[in-house]
């Protein structure tokens, strides 16, 4: 077993401190709507981290580690995102891992790629799968916890595709850092702690219960020392075997047994499922806003697509007239801006909503939902006052009659970024859906219940809870082998004049990430904030089939009731937003490097050379 020195720097510090003890609210409040993971603190007066080589930032401190070991090592952003991904597997199980999937973009200098390991339905699956015998909509909570919410995961494959293709060092060392912490231990988190907390039913899954908490029923103590043998193993046969090793054999059919043999919610994934599952290499979505090339991911996320509709709508307002203003020593964004950015958002989220899905089942015209033309017509809809509720618009060349998809996403999930000396960079984000995902736990982590990212209902809502009679079908209905709308964005932004890299950026939370990478990328690119502040900046925006929401604690009176002037209604809730970003700068000694910053909202690091 190879440690040290020092045990690896007495668990890099305790974590930082375990995480810059950030503040505990005794009793988490449930996620607010849409919102998989509750709050557990603000660390204020985070610094901007720098490097001139090559830099990683994840959400957790001994993830970036990891990541930074193996850029040290001559490794590639690739190799970095796998390393800090198996690391997330183990100190932040709550929010992604092996059991689940990712979208990852990736620049090699020349050209940008997009590799889609989002989970898959049963081919057993229907429409039907989440509709109760009465024909309404099962409760969230009914469906998640247990077997019928977890689709065949898709990360693995995916890592193992983008390595094969960009990868500098051997697979297996890429695993060395996670089966150490999880043969050695590593210290739990507030974060952690908080949410296990909070939790309600993953103490009735047998391993969780086992792993996470103590005999009393009480979660494992902040700092308590937590090894995983059972995923040291696991990940061991992984660094062995390659991704075969949980797609076949029995790893697999311990995954298949834990679903289909729930006591109460079993599912359908079959061992069929898992060795058919591809990870596919997809067109990434780029397009321009202002002097930039802005770069996201394709269905079946709408995050690439929402995210550029915001910006194309913003390219027609000049946001950047309005930047943030010093409030009572900190910054907070203008009325005016949150009024422009929140009625973008409506009109963003009202054609995600209609229109967007796997496009392998349902045809998603990008190109006209991206059409600067198109946008600037939506654009013209933004008044004085608050439109209230946006309709869809009807893109050009766009007839299919999809019924609304009202269901809201609860996406627990991470953010990987990372830069190397060898020109490359990567932007991933990565989810098992709601926090703890389905709460079953195998061989040491936790399987995604991503399939809860369907319509519950296939059809149109009589706006009962149940079933339209005749009502249109709704484009994200479940079907088998179909891969379920995601809101993540992990994102690439270019110079359109050097064709420079200039950032790489992507959010978890919910279908709430898509403003969070869109307000990063307008205070990073419109107000010239460096990165660290425009992460820190206060979250807000409107998802449109709610009020305008603005981020608890972090904003003032004044500005509540100058969009309330607006006729907007306004609601100030927890938005836990989990940001990683780096960005190209000038150093102050005139050197080229990175700059990299962290959300003061959760527990990551951006760590360099």
């Amino acid at each position: 077993m190879k440690t040290s020195p020092a045990f690896r720097l007495a668990v890099l510090a305790a974590a930082l401190a375990v995480a810059g003890c950030a503040t505990q609210p005794p009793a988490p409040p449930a996620p607010d709507r849409g919102q998989p993971e509750a709050p557990s603190g603000f660390r204020a007066g985070l610094n901007t981290a720098t490097a001139t080589r090559h830099m990683a930032a994840a959400a957790n401190p001994l993830a970036a580690e990891a990541g930074r070991e193996i850029l040290r090592a001559g490794g590639s952003a690739v190799d970095a995102a796998i390393a800090m991904q198996m690391v997330l597997t183990l100190v932040e199980p709550q929010s992604s891992g092996i059991g689940g999937g990712a979208f990852l973009l990736h620049w090699n200098g020349q050209r940008v790629q997009s590799f889609d390991g989002r989970e898959t339905a049963p081919m057993t699956a229907d429409e039907n799968l989440f509709v109760t015998p009465q024909g309404r909509a099962m409760g969230f909570v009914d469906a998640v916890v247990g077997g019928r919410s977890v689709g065949a995961p898709g990360l693995l494959r995916m890592l193992e595709m983008a390595h094969k293709q960009h990868g500098k060092l051997p697979w297996a060392r890429l695993f060395e850092p996670a089966i150490r912490l999880a043969d050695d231990g590593f210290p739990v988190s507030p974060r952690l702690h908080t949410l296990l907390a909070g939790e309600k039913h993953l103490a009735k899954n047998d391993a969780g219960r086992a792993h996470f908490y103590n005999a009393d029923g009480t979660p494992k103590a902040v700092g308590t020392l937590l090894k995983n043998p059972e995923l040291a193993a696991t990940l061991r046969a992984i660094a062995q075997g390659g991704a075969d090793a949980l797609y076949r054999g029995p790893i697999a059919a311990d995954i298949v047994a834990a679903v289909r043999g729930h006591a109460t919610n079993p599912g359908r994934l079959a061992e069929s499922d898992l060795a058919g599952y591809q990870a596919k290499e997809r067109a990434p979505l780029c397009t321009d806003y202002q002097q930039w090339r802005v770069c996201g991911m394709g269905p079946p996320s709408s995050g690439g697509i929402a995210v550029a509709q915001m910006l194309g709508v913003l390219n027609f307002r000049n946001i950047a007239a309005v930047p943030p203003v010093a409030v009572g020593g900190k910054l907070e964004p203008q009325s005016d801006a949150v009024h422009l950015f929140s009625e973008a958002g409506r009109l963003a989220f009202a054609d995600r909503n209609q229109y967007v899905a796997d496009g392998d089942f349902v045809p998603v015209d990008v190109a006209a939902l991206t059409s600067p033309a198109y946008l600037a017509e939506r654009a013209k809809l933004i008044g004085d006052r608050s439109m209230g509720r946006a309709s869809a618009g009807t893109p050009s060349g766009m007839k299919a009659a999809w019924a609304d998809d009202v269901s809201p996403d609860r996406i627990a999930t991470s953010h990987i970024s990372a830069v190397d000396g060898f020109g490359n960079a990567v932007a991933m984000t990565t989810s098992i859906e709601d926090a703890f995902g389905a709460r079953l736990m195998v061989r040491g982590f936790l399987l995604n219940n991503q399939l809860t990212d369907f319509s519950f209902l296939p059809r149109e809502s009589d706006g009962k809870g149940g079933i339209k009679p005749d009502g249109a079908p709704v484009a994200n209905r479940v079907q088998s082998g179909k891969r379920p709308r995601s809101s993540m964005a992990p994102t690439l932004v270019f110079d359109r004049r050097t064709n420079q890299l200039v950032a790489t950026l992507g959010s978890p939370g919910g279908s709430l990430i898509i403003n969070y990478v869109a307000k990063t990328i307008v205070g990073l690119l419109d107000w010239q904030l460096d990165v660290q502040q425009a992460i820190s900046l206060p979250n807000f925006g409107s998802r449109n089939t709610g009020p305008t929401e603005v981020e608890d604690g972090q904003i003032s009176a004044g500005l509540i009731e100058g969009l309330k002037a607006r006729g907007h209604d306004v609601r100030a809730i927890p938005m836990t937003s989990g940001l990683q970003g780096i960005v190209r700068v000038r150093l102050p000694d005139g050197r080229n490097g990175w700059a990299g910053g962290a959300d003061p909202r959760r527990e990551g690091v951006a760590l360099g050379d």
